[in-house]
């Protein structure tokens, strides 16, 4: 995988555990060195939610190094466990950096609210909202942040296939803009969601396999089921 810019992702060696001594992360190394949507698969208690809780940096590595230049901002399973505010407006009022002044606060929600199709949702009550364009409004909340790393923990697990196909539209589009592409890694149990990622890898044991193409990946964990 060869960089394109100075933002990236690199674990090296990096073993995480908990109290009980049990390693949930063990001799991890993996690099994202370009924007794109990076999927994860491996099976429940593989290690992928405490990587996530790893790159954001809420614990540390026992071991190894983590570097990471980007902004990383989680978008869970369920949003309603996300989303605070009775609006769209004052919902991605919460996340905009206090750096931002107040003149182009309005711009900012407004373009982060088109970039996920909610354009016409400025002052729509948040409880209105289908499942997705809950999603897609959490989305929306991490671009006005600044983020430019989205960690999706099976962001539509929940949904409907009508609402799973929206919100996957969106993170592709968002990390294939020319413009100003952002990072997600994507974690799916959901295996025909890999034919739309950048590049796959397996968890397994607390480690990611080399990344891959997403249909090569998807045709070796129907083999394994199979086998």
């Amino acid at each position: 995988m060869e960089s394109t810019g100075s933002d990236y992702l690199e674990f090296d060696q990096v073993s995480f555990s908990w109290p009980n001594g049990v390693n949930v992360i063990d001799q991890c190394s993996f690099s994202i060195l370009k924007p794109g949507l990076w999927m994860l698969v491996g099976e429940n208690g593989s290690g992928k939610s405490t990587l996530f809780r790893l790159i954001n940096g809420v614990i540390s590595p026992k071991s190894g190094k983590i570097f990471c230049s980007l902004r990383p901002s989680m978008v869970y399973q369920n949003p309603d466990h996300q989303l605070l505010m009775p609006t769209c407006k004052s919902e991605l009022m919460l996340s905009i950096p206090k750096s931002v002044p107040y003149s182009n606060q309005f711009d900012l929600i407004q373009l982060a609210l088109e970039k996920v199709n909610l354009g016409e949702m400025l002052d729509r009550p948040i409880h209105t909202l289908s499942g997705g364009q809950k999603q897609r409004l959490a989305i929306a909340g991490a671009i006005v942040s600044k983020s430019n790393l989205l960690l999706l923990d099976e962001p539509t697990a929940l949904l409907d296939p009508q609402s799973q196909n929206s919100v996957l539209k969106v993170v592709k589009k968002l990390t294939s803009s020319s413009a100003d592409p952002i990072t997600a890694i994507w974690v799916t149990h959901r295996l025909e969601e890999l034919y739309f990622c950048d590049g796959a890898a397996i968890v397994k044991n607390g480690a990611i396999s080399n990344w891959n193409s997403g249909s090569k990946v998807f045709q070796a964990l129907k083999t394994l089921a199979l086998g």
